[in-house]
């Protein structure tokens, strides 16, 4: 979008066509062009990866439930949750922080798996696409952890799933039409308050985890709010996104790590 008169232009202009103002380089988003050969296109390639983690966990986690005989694919018995790093207050006080991280990567059954997948494929390739790969890895993460914090000083658990981290990308696509006065902003706020509203009408429903969501929410805000939309590629506010993206790689690789060693020395 051209600062100047707001017209949409595109990132290989560096004169607006309607107004014929210089505009900035273009910023530090991922190309939208294919990787792997065009199976995936480039906005959504973090996103997919995140998929792909949930639905092998959910794999996992189903055939060790069907297998202790305590619940099936369409619906996991909680023991199992818990074992696999499901946001469990007792535990976490006990020092097991990593559930904070391991809980968004859980699902409870085909139609929660398939619920929040159906949000993320849309919702994380725009949030990709708005702010950059590095602020939307960090927005997710931030808004999953504090989802699950919320959680743990609210109730005991278990409680698992992407809702948290959905509810921060809508938090940080609110944060982006807050910064800006511009008409294509309030209709950016106005469009994503509108899912925000029908989201915690949902999380009203029995089972729901409404404070993971309004945590979530939160988070996604804080860190979109901070961090704006990408600059010129190589400066030092993105150098720092970037840092700070490989932290929480490093972190969740960390928290499944303890949940695995957990999980294969506790007796079962």
């Amino acid at each position: 979008m051209c600062p100047h008169c707001r017209a949409f232009i595109t990132t290989k202009d560096r004169t607006c066509p309607y107004c014929n103002e210089a505009v900035a380089p273009p910023a530090a988003r991922r190309s939208s062009g294919p990787v792997l050969g065009g199976f995936i296109p480039h906005a959504r390639f973090n996103t997919v990866i995140i998929l792909v983690i949930n639905f092998g966990l959910y794999l996992a986690t189903s055939i060790y439930s069907m297998k202790s005989g305590r619940g099936n694919a369409m619906g996991l018995d909680s023991y199992t949750l818990i074992d696999f790093g499901a946001m469990y207050s007792p535990a976490i006080a006990a020092g097991q922080w990593w559930r904070l991280v391991t809980a968004g990567f859980l699902h409870g059954g085909l139609l929660h798996i398939m619920m929040n997948s159906f949000g993320l494929f849309d919702l994380g390739a725009l949030v990709d696409e708005m702010y950059g790969t590095s602020r939307m890895l960090v927005i997710y993460f931030v808004s999953s952890v504090a989802g699950f914090y919320a959680s743990s000083l609210w109730k005991v658990g278990p409680s698992i799933g992407a809702s948290a981290a959905l509810f921060g990308l809508i938090g940080a696509m609110i944060a982006l039409g807050t910064r800006s006065r511009s008409s294509a902003a309030g209709s950016i706020r106005s469009f994503f308050v509108r899912w925000l509203v029908w989201g915690l009408l949902f999380s009203l429903m029995p089972g729901i985890d409404m404070m993971a969501h309004i945590g979530g929410l939160a988070g996604g805000f804080a860190v979109g709010y901070i961090a704006g939309e990408p600059r010129r590629e190589g400066s030092p506010g993105e150098m720092l996104w970037r840092v700070l993206s490989w932290v929480c790689i490093l972190l969740t690789v960390v928290s499944f790590l303890k949940m695995y060693l957990w999980l294969t020395h506790t007796p079962q």
